[in-house]
Order: structure tokens, then sequence, then C-alpha cells
């Protein structure tokens, strides 16, 4: 039986600079060529072209595609450069991380996002020189230069990294970074950190049935984070975004007096005259000590009304004096 030694050569290239400690978590960020083992060392991909003079990354212990990589990376130090010459029983998911780096330069409308059994075996996966590696394998040569090791405790992990109590730990910290980005009147930093935590929300409520007590406290932790990011957008002049995200607040809780107020100014901001004197009404009739304020703001309404008729009667009469 073949061992790892015999299935993967290593030469060094250049000596590295200072020799590191891999463990699961380990984030590694590396430039690789990849070169088929024929007379021609034919190239495949230079990941400095891939991915524009950006090294590739990748956290040890996630079963990435490729596992070969993970074995030959935690030979290296940082700065070193190595080539491996590995036997092709190792590379034969090779054309399929190939395949998702050559397709992030391509315009989506060109890029073959799901690759079934049968498209494989007729149509393949989009590219003339992977489709052949996968008909007829041979052993492959990477030339990796290892630019940076990061250990998991020094760098802030992608949300596809974390566990889900990880997940939900994270969210109340995201609204509270929000919430002093918005003091601040950082308002697109803001509400890019709204929707982050939105985003989590989401995905673990995807993992729960719906109206079951998890997910009913997901959905509720979801609200004012909701209003948040409206109000954001509110700020921002998008009031489509906030007519869709107060709405979607209002499904959940429907007499939610903030939803309806920042909807109701959404809606004057589209020009939606009649929608915004509703939910300026449905104000005043869930909270009265906002009689005064929503007073002041259907009598700005009033008036931007009788300006825009003004306007437009001044317009037509120019058209037929």
């Amino acid at each position: 039986m073949a061992t790892e030694k015999d299935l993967i050569v290593k030469e060094t290239l250049y000596a590295g600079t200072k020799s590191v400690t891999f463990k699961d978590g380990t984030k590694i960020h590396f430039h690789f060529q990849a070169r088929l083992c024929d007379k021609e060392k034919t190239l495949l991909d230079d990941s400095k072209g891939l991915l524009k003079g950006k090294p590739f990354e990748l956290v040890l212990g996630k079963k990435f595609k490729l596992e070969v990589w993970e074995a030959i990376l935690q030979k290296m130090a940082v700065n070193e450069v190595a080539k491996f010459t590995v036997d092709k029983s190792l590379c034969l998911q090779y054309p399929f991380v190939s395949k998702t780096l050559r397709d992030m330069n391509r315009p989506p409308e060109e890029r073959k996002h799901h690759v079934c059994a049968m498209s494989l075996s007729t149509t393949g996966i989009g590219y003339d020189d992977l489709n052949k590696y996968l008909k007829d394998p041979t052993d492959m040569e990477f030339i990796i230069e290892v630019t940076k090791v990061e250990q998991p405790e020094s760098y802030e992990r992608e949300t596809w990294q974390m566990g889900e109590d990880e997940r939900l730990e994270l969210i109340p910290k995201l609204k509270e970074q929000g919430n002093e980005e918005y003091k601040k009147k950082n308002y697109e930093k803001a509400s890019d950190l709204y929707a982050k935590a939105l985003g989590l929300l989401e995905q673990l409520m995807l993992k729960e049935k719906p109206h079951d007590v998890e997910w009913n406290e997901m959905d509720k932790q979801k609200i004012p984070i909701l209003l948040n990011y409206a109000q954001c957008k509110l700020n921002e002049g998008d009031f489509y975004s906030v007519i869709e995200h107060c709405t979607n607040v209002l499904k959940s809780d429907k007499n939610n007096v903030k939803a309806y107020f920042r909807r109701a100014k959404a809606n004057v901001g589209a020009w939606n005259v009649e929608a915004a004197k509703r939910d300026f009404e449905k104000v005043i009739q869930l909270d009265k000590s906002l009689i005064p304020i929503v007073t002041k703001e259907l009598n700005n309404l009033e008036m931007q009304v009788k300006q825009q008729d003004n306007q437009d009667r001044e317009k037509y009469s120019k058209l037929f004096p």
C-alpha cells in the first residue's frame, strides 16, 4: 500500500523564514502554480493571475475540497517556496477547485453554477483543459509560496467558520457595534453591521421549524435590528428599502409603532402620499402621545402636496395656454 511519502514528494526551492505550528482553524495565505506532470509541464493555473495578485486563503480543518493541499501546506514554513509532486489519486478534485476560481473572473451569466453527474459526462465543467484532466488524470505539480499564517485566535473568523452558539453570541455584538456607528452618524457602516446580524439570524432560522419556540425567539430578536437598519436606510434616502423592511417587521409585530412611523416617512420620500397618510394615522391610533409629532408630519405633507399641485398646474398651463 502506498504511503504519503510515496504519493507526495517535496522539493524546497526557497527556505522559509519562520516555522509555525498548525492546527484546526489555522488560516494559511499562499500563492500557487498548478502544472501537469507531462513532458511540457503544462500550466493549468497560476493563482497570481486568477486572484489578481492576492494570495489564496485556506483554513485548516474545514474539509477543503482538495484535501491534499491541507497536507502539503502543513509541511511548509512562512515565506517558503516549495514544489510538490502529487500522485494523481490525490488530485482528482483539483478541476473543481480550479473551475470555482476561474469562474470568479467570468461574468455571472457565463458561469456554470452547478455540475451534475449527467452534465459532467456530456458537457463537462466548462473548461477544455479541466475536462481533459477529468477524463485522463495525471500526477500534478504544485509550486506553493506561503506568505502568511494566522492562528485562529489572532484573526476575525468568517461567519461560515463559526458554530451556531458562536453566531448567536455574535449577533447582539454586531447590533451594539451598529448602534455605536449610528451615534457617530456613520449610517452606511451601521447598516452593514445590522445587515450582517440579520444575515446570521436568517441563517439560523432556516434550521428551525417556523413558529416553533426557537424560531419565534429569533424572529423577535430580528425586529429591533430590522428597525435600526430601516432607520439607517431612511437617513440614506433608500425609501423603498425602508418600506420593505418595515413591512417585514409588521408581519411579525402588527402593532409596531416605530415600523409604521418609519414606513410613513419612507412613503413620503417615495411620494406614496395616501400610503403615508394611512401609516401616520395608524401611528396615532396606536400611540396618542405621538399626536403632536404626527400632526406636524401630516401638515408638512399637505404643504408638499399643495406645492406639487401648484407646480403641476403651472407646468400644464405652459403646455396648454
